[in-house]
């Protein structure tokens, strides 16, 4: 393990721009460019947002994002003690369809996907564990 760091915030969209800071330092420490580091960003915070919009129906609890960096990976474990959710049994988005003939919603886990390289879902301890990893190995 070369790097680790971790963000805990509160169920609240107004933490975003915290979550974005966080990120793009992970991607510097990583020595992404720009253009993946904005990817990055916006395929994190989708998880996020959709965390603190959708598992806590209370609206109180917390969201924690772990990062780790090694030679070949980069990656951000997402994790919350709120309503039990697998994102990665969602069906493809048929994207070959207008917007109008789609049904609402599945298109955050659709960037998600396209994003990164892999996602991993487990409800370990009452928690939802969503792992995002994008391979980083320097060619």
């Amino acid at each position: 393990m070369r790097y680790q760091n971790h963000l805990t915030l509160p169920n609240d969209v107004q933490e975003v721009p915290q979550l974005n800071a966080f990120v793009d330092e992970v991607c510097e420490t990583a020595g992404l460019d720009m253009s993946t580091t904005m990817k990055i960003n916006l395929a994190i915070e989708e998880a996020v947002v959709n965390v603190m919009n959708y598992a806590y129906p209370n609206g109180k609890g917390d969201v924690d994002i772990d990062a780790q960096i090694n030679d070949e990976h980069l990656k951000f474990v997402i994790s919350d003690s709120g309503t039990p959710f697998d994102p990665t049994v969602k069906a493809e988005v048929d994207t070959t369809l207008s917007a109008e003939q789609r049904s609402i919603g599945g298109l955050g886990i659709h960037l998600i996907r396209q994003i990164m390289d892999t996602i991993n879902y487990e409800r370990v301890d009452n928690k939802n564990l969503l792992t995002l990893s994008k391979n980083i190995t320097k060619k």
